[in-house]
Parts: C-alpha cells; sequence; structure tokens
C-alpha cells in the first residue's frame, strides 16, 4: 500500500455509504444480532448511521442486514436520515453483504464507501477524509492508525516442550511499515463493482475487506488517517471499551475525530 496521502477535493462525487450490520454478534453475548446490541442508549447501528449522517457526505444510504431481521429494518426505516436510506438482506459473509448492498443501493453513486457498524463510533470527519480523498483522484481509500504494538511472527514449536504453548516466536516485524486498517472505506462504484464480480463465490477466506478485492485487482490502495476512536465492537470488553468512550468524551471531540 502506498503510505497516508492528502488529497486535494478537485472534484465533488456523488458518494453511497453502504454500512454492513449483518454480523451476529454471539461473542457480545446479548442474544441479538450485533448491530441490534445496545450502547450508550442506542443500538450500535444507530450510533453507525449517525456517523454517516453527521459526517454529510452521503447522497444515499444501504444497510446490510441479517436475513429475515425485522427489528433493523425497523430502525432504517424510522431513522431521521435527510438522504435516501434502504436496507437490504445481507449474506452469509461480508463480502456477500457488501454485493447485496451494491446490488441495492440505487442511484448511482461514483463512489462507495465500505462501513462496519460495528466501528459504531467513528467520527464524522474520518468519512470526510475518505470522501476527500475520493474527489482528489484515489479510487481506493482506506482510514488506517499506526500500531502501537510490538508484533511477532509465530511458527509451531516442538511438542516434547512441557507446559509451553505449541508455537514460539519465529521474527519480529518493523511496525513502523504497519498499519491497522479500519473503516469507511471508499472505492470508485465501478471498480468495486467489477472487484466483487469477479470475486463473487471464490474469494478466499483471507479476504477480510473490500481492500484486499482491489489490491488484488492491481489497484492503488491509499491511505488516511483514522481515528482512535473507530475500535471495532467484537467482544464484551470492546463494548465496554466503547461505553467508557462515550461516557467519557465531549461532544466537539466527537465531532472533530
Amino acid at each position: 500500500m502506498s503510505s497516508i496521502s492528502p488529497f486535494p477535493a478537485s472534484a465533488a462525487l456523488k458518494l453511497g455509504v453502504i454500512i454492513v450490520a449483518a454480523g451476529s454478534g454471539q461473542r457480545l453475548g446479548y442474544g441479538l444480532p450485533k448491530a441490534q446490541v445496545p450502547l450508550g442508549g442506542r443500538t450500535i447501528l444507530e450510533h453507525a448511521l449517525h456517523g454517516v449522517v453527521d459526517s454529510g457526505v452521503a447522497e444515499r444510504i444501504c444497510v446490510a442486514v441479517p436475513a429475515g431481521d425485522t427489528a433493523l429494518r425497523r430502525i432504517c426505516a424510522r431513522f431521521p436520515s435527510p438522504v435516501p436510506l434502504n436496507a437490504v438482506d445481507g449474506g452469509a459473509t461480508r463480502s456477500e453483504s457488501v454485493r447485496r448492498a451494491l446490488a441495492g443501493i440505487g442511484g448511482q453513486p461514483d463512489a462507495i464507501l465500505v462501513h462496519d457498524a460495528a466501528r459504531a463510533l467513528t467520527p464524522p470527519e474520518v468519512f470526510r477524509r475518505v470522501g476527500r480523498a475520493l474527489a482528489g483522484g484515489a479510487r481506493a481509500v482506506v482510514p488506517a492508525v499506526a500500531v502501537v504494538d510490538t508484533i511477532k511472527t509465530a511458527a509451531p514449536s516442538s511438542p516434547d516442550q512441557q507446559g509451553i504453548a505449541p508455537e514460539k516466536v519465529s521474527g519480529t516485524v518493523d511496525r513502523a511499515l504497519l498499519r491497522a486498517v479500519q473503516t469507511p472505506q471508499g472505492f470508485d462504484a465501478a471498480i468495486l463493482a467489477e472487484a466483487h464480480r469477479k470475486a463473487a463465490g471464490v474469494e478466499p477466506e483471507s479476504v477480510t475487506d473490500d481492500a484486499m478485492l482491489l489490491e488484488a485487482a492491481g489497484e492503488d490502495v491509499f491511505l488516511v488517517q483514522g481515528s482512535a476512536l473507530s475500535l471495532k465492537i467484537t467482544t464484551q470488553l470492546d463494548l465496554v471499551v466503547a461505553e467508557a468512550l462515550l461516557a467519557g468524551r465531549q461532544p466537539k471531540r466527537i465531532m472533530e475525530g
């Protein structure tokens, strides 16, 4: 990937935003789809929708929800969105959910931002940064933050080492070259749709985000600054951290990202 690069806003684009909200949420322990889980008096999906709407970048929003879910569809139907907002049934995988949302968003947007509902506290300014990069000519853009942990690679260890985990360190990665990637990820709409068309039914499990499909297609993927607030809510601990962030940050700081 290319390094973090600022882009001037040189063109107006029609941006559509896809929110992937079809996850089961089993690790959160609520017995609910993840996007229905309460967070600071709202559902995770509502927080994600507010981030999109408050950013002002979207001309259309499409939410991929679990197939057959009515509660999240009701949230979408009642949400006070100033732009068209609809919901579609997601698929068995994240990629399938994105493909279904691409087919259902309508309006022929020039570019698409794909956002995970699980990153419910992403500040509006992150959406704007991605949008500005697309307007400046980039065709694939992801927000990212520097990795602060020391990262080591692992290899199997000898099975006769008593009381020792079956792995050992095989190397240490230079973290100066590493970035933790977040969402929303932004793409030229036609290029994203074509990448998903080619990958449908054949992409390996190792494909964990849309940027990987664009990389595989030979597209340059650019980085813009993400936010520490854009944590992905996956476990009960993540939910506790998100609750603490909501309780402790000031309204102005929420908007600034």
